[in-house]
C-alpha cells in the first residue's frame, strides 16, 4: 500500500520551519505496512496544492496533507479540497464546540476569524482535533477508494492526533497485504565506512525482503534491520535470526540493543547499575542536562546541574582551585575533573560529566584551536578525562560533546 505525503505552507520552502511532521507521518504508518512513495512540499497557492493532491492520489491509495488549515488568509487547502472532492462549505457546530473548548482550557477568547475555522467542506468526514483548533479532514473518492486526510501543520497536533486517533482510522479501513518490520542497533566506536566493509558479507547474505539501512549521527550510527513481507510468510522469524547474527557481527561495537538517542542509553546505563547523575558544564552550557531532562522518567537518576560557565563560578560553586585553573587553564584534564568531582560532590552523583572548552567562532588560543573540548566522566571505578577537537559551528560542537560525553559515560558504566 502506497502512502504520499503533501507538506502545505510557504514558510517551510523558505527554511523558516522544518518539515518534521512528513517523517513521523512516515514512521507511525510504516508499522503498519504503508510504503511512504513521495513527499512533496508546495507552496500556499491553490494550483500548487491541487497538482500535487492530483499527482499523488494518482498512484498512492492514502494521501496526507499537513497545513494550510489555519484562520488566517494564506490558509486555503479547504479551498482546493472543495474544488477537488466537490461540496460547499457549512459550519460544523461540533467542530466549534471543539475548538471553544481548547481555547477554554488555555485560557483564551476566541474571536470570530478563529470560529471561521469550523466552517468544513461536505464532502469530507470530520475527525475532532483535540489539540488545536484546525479539523482533521478525510475524504474518501469512492471511485477508486483512494483516501485523502487533511491535518493541522502544527508538529504537536499532527504527531498527537495521529497516534491518538488518525492511525486507528487508518488501519482499520485498509488491510495492507504487506507489512513492514524493524529491528535497530546502537553502535559507536567505529566509522561508517569501517563498519560497512565489516559487515559487507553480510548484507550479501540477506535473505530477500530484508535490507540493512545505516544512519549516522554524530558519535552514533543507528543499524537498522529492515524487513518486508506478508502476514504469515514466516518472515518475522527470518527477521529474528538475522538480527541475532548481526548482534554477532558488531558485538564490540554495541553500546544499546534497540532504538535510542544518547540520553536514552545513558540513562538505561545508570538506572541498571541503580546509580544517579549531575553535570558540571562550560562550554556545553547546559546541553547536557537538556539532552537527560528531555528524556521522559529521568527523575530517578538525575539530580542536578551547574552551568559553571565563568571561572568564579567553577571555584566558587564547584571547588576548583583557582590555582588548578592559572596553571592549567579552565579548558583542560585538570580543571575537568575538578568540576566532575565538584557537583559529585554538591548532589550527592555517584556519577558525573563535566565539559570546558572552546566552542567558537572565537576564543582560540595557542594549542587550544576552537572545537578543542576537555570532558570528564566521573563513575565509582573513578575519574576520567578525554579531549576532542571537534570540526563545525558553534551549535555542532556543543552537541558532539554533548554527545560524546553520554555515551563515553555510558562506556565507563559497561565495566562496573
Amino acid at each position: 500500500m502506497r502512502l504520499s505525503i503533501i507538506v502545505i505552507g510557504d514558510e517551510i520552502l523558505l527554511g523558516q520551519v522544518t518539515d518534521t511532521n512528513s517523517g513521523f507521518i512516515s514512521r507511525t504508518l510504516g508499522q503498519y505496512g504503508w510504503e511512504t512513495a513521495r513527499v512533496v512540499t508546495v507552496a500556499d497557492k491553490a494550483d500548487d496544492i491541487h497538482r500535487a493532491i492530483e499527482i499523488c492520489m494518482a498512484d498512492s491509495e492514502l494521501v496526507i496533507t499537513t497545513g494550510g488549515l489555519g484562520p488566517t488568509k494564506d490558509d486555503i487547502t479547504k479551498g482546493v479540497m472543495c474544488d477537488i472532492f466537490g461540496g460547499p462549505m457549512i459550519f460544523d457546530r461540533e467542530v466549534a464546540a471543539n475548538i471553544r473548548e481548547v481555547f477554554d482550557l488555555r485560557g483564551l477568547k476566541m474571536n470570530p476569524l478563529t470560529e471561521s475555522q469550523a466552517m468544513v467542506p461536505t464532502s469530507c468526514r470530520v475527525i475532532q482535533n483535540r489539540l488545536g483548533t484546525a479539523p482533521i479532514m478525510w475524504f474518501d473518492r469512492k471511485s477508486d477508494h483512494h483516501v485523502l486526510i487533511a491535518m493541522p501543520g502544527v508538529p504537536f497536533e499532527t504527531e498527537g492526533m495521529l497516534v491518538r486517533t488518525v492511525a486507528g482510522e487508518i488501519a482499520s479501513q485498509f488491510a495492507p497485504d504487506t507489512y513492514i518490520d524493524h529491528k535497530t542497533l546502537m553502535i559507536t566506536g567505529i566509522t561508517e565506512s569501517a563498519l560497512a566493509e565489516r559487515l559487507e558479507d553480510f548484507e550479501a547474505s540477506l535473505p530477500t525482503g530484508l535490507h540493512l539501512a545505516y544512519l549516522p549521527t554524530p558519535g552514533l550510527i543507528r543499524l537498522r534491520l529492515d524487513a518486508r513481507g506478508t502476514n504469515g510468510d514466516g518472515t518475522d522469524k527470518v527477521l529474528d535470526k538475522a538480527y541475532e547474527r548481526l548482534c554477532n557481527e558488531t558485538g564490540p561495537y554495541i553500546i544499546y540493543t534497540g532504538d535510542a538517542n544518547a540520553a536514552e542509553i545513558a540513562i538505561h546505563a545508570i538506572r541498571s547499575k541503580g546509580l544517579h547523575l549531575a553535570s558540571a558544564e562550560s562550554c556545553t552550557g547546559g546541553n547536557i542536562a537538556h539532552m537527560i531532562t528531555s528524556t521522559p522518567g529521568c527523575s530517578d537518576i538525575f539530580l542536578g546541574s551547574v552551568v559553571s560557565y565563568s571561572n568564579c563560578v567553577k571555584t566558587g560553586v564547584l571547588g576548583v582551585e583557582s590555582g588548578v585553573i592559572e596553571r592549567h587553564g579552565a579548558v583542560s584534564s585538570e580543571v575537568v575533573a575538578a568540576m566532575a568531582e565538584g557537583v559529585a560532590r554538591l548532589t550527592g552523583a555517584e556519577c558525573a560529566i563535566a565539559t570546558s572548552g572552546i566552542a567558537g567562532p572565537g576564543g582560540a588560543t595557542d594549542g587550544k584551536p576552537v572545537g578543542t573540548v576537555w570532558t570528564a566522566v566521573l563513575t565509582p571505578k573513578g575519574t576520567e578525562t578525554f579531549v576532542r577537537r571537534y570540526p563545525g559551528n558553534r551549535q555542532r560542537v556543543i552537541d558532539r560533546a554533548s554527545t560524546e560525553a553520554l555515551l563515553a559515560l555510558a562506556k565507563k558504566l559497561e565495566v562496573i
